[in-house]
């Protein structure tokens, strides 16, 4: 089962979100667009997980659960991986603060217990609002540095629990569906 840990947001958080982003889904830029309900915060991805595994990963994100109070993030800021001026992945930013960071290494340290590498990079937290599709040429994404900069959103939201979520291809693209959630114990 091909699978990632993640936070959650609710539809009215995702919803206001999705309204903040309209401006940048309104310029005629080649972005395919993520569905609200896919929004989410990647903190691990696992990739493809043997059915026999799955049970030890669920009890390693519990143990980090019962141990985390809930967490308020917050959202803010748009703009793009690996530059805004030439996007792969257009994202609203996460302010990366201590407890969030604390979460993402703990999570680390139980999952590389179930022979999961630890990532070292620098954790970015963000949500995906689309991917490029491929370049058009110079000036494909003209603007868009502007246009994000000048969009004035900030939301603080309650988080609760923890996702393990399975992604599966199909032909509207990648879907996810919450397989199950541990929640904030601490």
């Amino acid at each position: 089962m091909r699978c990632f840990v993640a936070l959650s947001l609710n539809k009215k958080d995702k919803a206001r979100i999705f309204r903040a982003a309209k401006m940048l889904q309104e310029l005629d830029m080649p972005v395919e667009w993520i569905d609200p309900k896919n929004y989410h915060i990647t903190l691990k991805f696992l990739g493809d997980v043997p059915d026999d595994m799955i049970e030890s990963v669920e009890q390693a994100i519990d143990r980090v659960a019962l141990l985390t109070p809930a967490l308020e993030i917050s959202v803010q800021s748009f703009g793009a991986f690996p530059t805004i001026r030439s996007p792969k992945l257009i994202w609203i930013g996460v302010d990366p603060t201590p407890a969030l960071r604390c979460l993402k290494q703990d999570l680390e340290w139980s999952l590389n217990k179930c022979g999961f590498k630890r990532e070292t990079k620098t954790f970015q937290p963000h949500l995906t609002l689309g991917r490029a599709r491929g370049h058009d040429g110079a000036g494909s994404f003209r603007g868009l540095d502007e246009k994000a900069a000048n969009i004035d959103y900030r939301s603080d939201i309650k988080i609760h629990k923890i996702d393990l979520i399975r992604s599966h291809m199909s032909d509207i693209g990648a879907q996810y569906d919450i397989y199950s959630s541990a929640k904030f114990g601490g």
